[in-house]
């Protein structure tokens, strides 16, 4: 790095100027040439060129740039010295002043014989001294006046000048330590800022609070060094200012004036940064305080919703279904126990929602973070209100049901005892017979009184909310009831009949009670009834016809959607229901809709072949029309490819292959997705044009207003100009995708449905590679070649954070507060971090372009699916967790297809591990089995040759046995050189990772 030139300063040669051999004392010439004076000085041959260069470049750096173009005047005063003296400083002066020279004034050696060698030596060797101004020798102080007024020289010279040389260099070396303090001071503030500039937010509270703390001990610290700075300069003035006021008739010279402008430049410069630094600091600081009351909110946010989230937990985990009062009663109890519990929870969170929203109100820089949180804070609680008074409305029901069906037990039981306690040889007689049907009456009479058949309306009004435990005991309960006052019905009317007759004797029978009131009575099969109970019974149900307004009750008609659904209610015993299901939208129609979406695609697509038509033989062909081969502009000669892409291409295809296909499926729509998926490799050409679609555009923003187009433009009577039709083909592959659905729609579960399936599916993938290529080529800083990466599979933006276990990079990592927004491109074979940027040409709309960052190769990658704190987000980290990316996605449903597709490379990574070790199995069996098989044969052809009657000998020899030990060995040894790791790749939980194979 080239270091900064830094100007001469007084402290730099303080031993220089001390000695005074060379002075600017402030006076200025008739004209405001700054005078700079050589005074008498004994050693002058004595000081060295360096010392003499450097104070008269100082000297002449000191004025102000108008007053030194107008140059300098030199006084030599060389009275009492020799004329060699002088002759020896002028040849100095000539050589080495480094300013521009108006006038030289020699003020000659006094002495008389000095004198007259000067006057010959000047009038012979004048062009000697190489200067291009006058030089004039003076013999006296008069002489000198004559040029020069004496209030611009100082007392030694016979002037008025007040010159003090010490509080000169004094004054000068104050004014340019007070500079750099200006310039340092100015750096400190502005390196300051940058720093603020680039911190990014911390993400918990404490490192929040810390930061702010440091950052306001910096910004004070360097505020009183600002003060000081600000105290330093005014001293400074006011010791300039004194000058002036010491007497009346004082007053400041040129360069005392200059000396004072520059300190009260400086001042103002000092006030200016100060001012800027303050308000840059106000926002930085406001930015801090808001991103603790983030932090803050945040980390109430996620206790509010844990507790919340284990009471909903709880409250779902509560029953609704009780087998008794005493039941429902206990989760009615528990229900209240946990409302009250929540309720300070619910209202934390209804104060923390509204903690948000004024944060909002108070224009928060994080708003976009804040709403979601105070509406999902809102919807946890209205969820956790309305499922809580969801319970309880069921559990309430519920006990209602469960306490008439006690009621109804009960009053079965009671009714089942009184008809058993009811003596038959008392009921022989009228009297007897009136006073058990009194009995009777009056208990069927506390059934309506109890209104014991309200149970069933209740449980056809809640039958929805009810459970089937509950719907199965209402309905046994029901069962009994009408079993029971069936039989009151019975024997009211036996009893009335034997009230009505005359009693006469009969044989006295012990009772025997039909059930006990204290138990259910068992089910006993009913015996078969006489032949003339039956034909009674038979012609009681023939004359029992339903009313109208029974079969209304028992008929529930349903009107839906495309169809009539009627429900008829069965008559008898449990009840049932039979359902009818009337399609207003016959097969015709939906064949007849097929047919107009297959007219739509056709009709459609010929328009589109005969617009590409238009486009290439009105406009591209044009191009080489000679008639208009002059209005062609420059900037599109030999861009035909570049402008139309390979359109050509795609209207070839479309016109001699696709149109013609479709035309063909006219008669059968449903078969239409077998087109597309026999096209599907000649539609990927899309791509191709879609990635040459930028520079086209870019082409036509900077010819497209030219004459050539216009005429072509009316040539073809076209509404709209060329880069209207140049959209076309992009909007043409995403209509197809439309059309297929709608397609879909109406051919479920007919001929073609898996292949219009498939087709959607195809043409969606296309939709997404043409997508995705557009983002890849505007990849840039990538020194491979992306086309070795694979297929691009997914791509998308991110926030991303970094752990890494590297030293540096831990270090570096940690002060990385908030996340970076990273564009990541997943590969079958690595995964890409890229920063995207936007970039604005000529005005228009901004393109955006992905600086490459970093890369993983996908064989040492593993996931993480789950991130605690956060469930959009994920890990993803390389070589065993060296290095940790925490990503969040925008949403559950991107990282749950991230996920999904990272998974589905790193189980085809397995799968080819997997190959591989089975093949270097192979390897290792053919290696460690083929020489054993090939012994035996050569054994089996050694038997042959020595014992050819019996085909076989075995030689057991020590030999044998020597031979095959080295043998078994090597290969042995061979085969632990080949190695496979048979669990290429560990799954723990919701952890994926590749290992490496040794292949």
């Amino acid at each position: 790095m080239q270091q900064e030139i830094r100007p001469l300063l007084a402290v730099d040669i303080i031993e220089q100027l001390h000695r005074q051999f060379a002075l600017l004392s402030g006076g200025r010439g008739k004209d405001g040439s700054p005078i700079i004076t050589f005074p008498e000085f004994s050693g002058f041959n004595e000081v060295t060129d360096e010392d003499f260069v450097n104070v008269v470049t100082y000297l002449t750096s000191i004025p102000s740039m108008d007053a030194a173009s107008i140059g300098f005047i030199i006084i030599l005063d060389r009275r009492k010295d020799k004329w060699n003296s002088a002759i020896t400083s002028l040849a100095r002066i000539a050589g080495s002043f480094p300013g521009n020279l108006q006038l030289v004034l020699v003020l000659k050696p006094s002495r008389l014989l000095q004198r007259a060698i000067a006057d010959v030596s000047m009038r012979l060797h004048r062009d000697d001294f190489k200067l291009k101004v006058p030089i004039v020798m003076l013999n006296s102080l008069s002489d000198l006046h004559g040029y020069i007024d004496k209030g611009q020289l100082t007392c030694d010279l016979g002037g008025t000048l007040d010159y003090c040389h010490s509080q000169w260099i004094h004054h000068r070396t104050a004014v340019e330590n007070f500079a750099l303090t200006v310039k340092s001071t100015a750096q400190m503030l502005q390196q300051f800022g940058i720093d603020l500039a680039e911190t990014e937010l911390p993400n918990d509270v404490q490192c929040t609070k810390d930061l702010l703390i440091t950052h306001t001990e910096k910004h004070d610290k360097l505020k009183d060094e600002l003060k000081l700075a600000v105290k330093q300069g005014n001293t400074l003035l006011s010791c300039i200012k004194d000058q002036a006021s010491k007497t009346e008739s004082r007053i400041l010279n040129p360069d005392e004036v200059e000396n004072q402008t520059t300190v009260e430049r400086l001042l103002a410069q000092l006030d200016e940064t100060e001012n800027a630094f303050e308000q840059f600091w106000s926002k930085h600081h406001l930015k801090l305080e808001q991103c603790l009351q983030l932090r803050h909110f945040e980390q109430d946010f996620r206790e509010v919703k844990v507790s919340l989230d284990g009471l909903m937990e709880a409250l779902l985990g509560l029953s609704d279904t009780g087998d008794c009062v005493a039941r429902v009663d206990h989760l009615l109890g528990d229900l209240k126990t946990l409302e009250d519990k929540a309720q300070e929870s619910l209202e934390k969170a209804q104060l923390h929602a509204q903690h948000g929203d004024q944060l909002i109100q108070s224009n928060h820089y994080a708003v976009d973070s804040i709403r979601p949180k105070c509406v999902e804070l809102r919807r946890i609680c209205d969820d956790f209100s309305n499922e809580a008074k969801k319970k309880r409305d069921i559990l309430t029901k519920s006990l209602e049901i469960h306490k008439r069906i006690d009621e109804v037990i009960q009053w079965c039981e009671s009714g089942v005892y009184l008809l058993a306690s009811q003596a038959v040889d008392r009921c022989q007689t009228q009297e007897g017979a009136e006073a058990a049907l009194k009995d009777i009456e009056r208990y069927m009479k506390t059934a309506k009184d109890q209104q014991l058949s309200h149970l069933k309306d209740l449980s056809n009004q809640y039958e929805i909310a009810l459970s089937e435990l509950v719907k199965s005991k209402t309905q046994t309960a029901l069962k009994r009831l009408d079993d029971v006052q069936e039989m009151f019905e019975k024997r009211h009317a036996s009893l009335k009949k034997l009230s009505a007759k005359q009693a006469r004797p009969v044989q006295p029978v012990a009772p025997r009670p039909e059930s006990s009131p204290k138990r259910t009575s068992p089910k006993i099969p009913h015996s078969t009834p006489p032949a003339s109970n039956r034909k009674a019974a038979d012609n009681s149900c023939a004359n029992k016809q339903p009313s109208d307004a029974e079969l209304a009750k028992r008929k529930n008609i349903r009107k839906a959607k495309g169809g009539i659904k009627i429900e008829v209610m069965h008559e008898g015993g449990q009840g049932g229901s039979s359902h009818v299901l009337i399609n207003n939208e016959t097969e015709e129609s939906l064949s007849n809709r097929r047919s107009h979406i297959m007219n739509e695609l056709i009709e459609t697509e010929r328009l589109y072949v005969e617009e590409l038509q238009s486009i290439i033989e009105g406009y591209a062909a044009a191009l080489d029309d000679p008639e208009l081969i002059y209005l062609i502009p420059p900037s599109l000669e030999n861009k035909k490819e570049v402008l139309f892409g390979n359109l050509p291409e795609i209207y070839e295809f479309h016109q001699k292959t696709f149109l013609r296909e479709l035309e063909n499926s006219a008669e059968k729509p449903e078969l239409v997705g077998v087109c597309f998926l026999k096209r599907k490799e000649e539609l990927q050409i899309y791509e191709k044009y879609c990635q040459n679609k930028p520079r086209s555009e870019a082409l036509w923003r900077q010819c497209g207003d030219s004459m050539f187009f216009q005429e072509c433009q009316k040539r073809l009577d076209h509404k709209l100009s060329l880069d209207a039709y140049l959209l076309k083909p992009v909007q043409r592959i995403t209509k197809y995708q439309l059309m297929l659905k709608e397609m879909l729609k109406c051919s479920k579960n007919s001929e073609g449905t898996a292949e219009l399936e498939e087709a959607l599916a195809t043409m969606l993938d296309i939709i997404k590679s043409v997508n995705d290529s557009m983002h890849q080529i505007a990849i840039t800083g990538f020194e491979g070649n992306l086309n070795d990466l694979g297929k691009l599979l997914m791509q998308g933006s991110f926030n991303v954070w970094t752990d890494h276990k590297k030293g540096h990079s831990k270090v570096k990592d940690l002060a990385r507060f908030k996340p970076m927004q990273r564009h990541l491109f997943l590969y079958h074979k690595i995964l890409l971090f890229c920063k995207k940027r936007e970039e604005t040409s000529d005005g228009h709309e901004k393109s955006p372009s992905y600086s490459f960052k970093h890369s993983l190769k996908m064989s040492s990658v593993g996931i993480t699916e789950n991130v605690k704190g956060d469930i959009k987000k994920f890990e993803i980290w390389y070589n065993g967790r060296e290095e940790v990316y925490i990503v969040q996605a925008p949403s559950m449903e991107v990282k749950n297809t991230w996920v999904s597709e990272i998974r589905k490379v790193l189980t085809s990574q397995l799968e080819a591990c997997r190959e591989a070790s089975q093949l270097h199995q192979k390897i290792t069996e053919n290696i460690y089995h083929a020489p054993m098989r090939n012994m035996r044969k050569t054994a089996l052809r050694q038997s042959d040759s020595s014992s050819p009657e019996t085909g076989y000998r075995r030689d057991t020899g020590p030999n044998m046995r020597q031979k095959r030990v080295p043998l078994s060995a090597s290969l042995k040894s061979k085969r632990h050189q080949i190695k496979s790791d048979p669990t290429p790749f560990g799954y723990e939980g919701t952890t994926w990772k590749a290992r490496h194979v040794a292949c």
